[in-house]
């Protein structure tokens, strides 16, 4: 008997605030995308055109630390842009903390809010 046939990848980021890092993502990614929230806002969804991304709220959640350290990053995500100066000014505009330019020109890593770490790449 077959396995069930995959129809739509989601990405999920644990986080104490779901609401405010859907708004946090929606503001970086600049798209008019609306926020679902389930459960009383302990789950949101959202709906791009480059995919689905969901945050759920974790009581006693603690953020990654980047690069290694007692709770290592397992995933980040990365978003390609097509002017990586120009996104960097953009996000750093948002108050967005970097946490290495070392890989300049290739791509350039940052936090948000919830520290997950996050990349620009060309």
């Amino acid at each position: 008997m077959p396995g069930p046939t995959a129809l739509r990848l989601t990405t999920v980021l644990d986080c104490p605030d779901p609401v405010a890092l859907a708004d946090f993502y929606r503001r970086v990614m600049d798209l008019p995308v609306e926020a679902r929230e389930e459960n009383g806002g302990e789950w949101v969804t959202m709906e791009t055109p480059i995919g689905r991304v969901a945050f759920q709220r974790v009581a006693d959640y603690v953020a990654p630390t980047w690069p290694q350290g007692p709770h290592p990053q397992m995933q980040h995500l990365d978003f390609q842009v097509a002017d990586l100066d120009a996104g960097h000014e953009r996000l750093l505009g948002l108050g967005v903390p970097v946490l290495d330019e070392s890989h300049v020109p290739d791509f350039r890593v940052y936090a948000d809010p919830a520290g997950h770490p996050f990349c620009l790449t060309r």
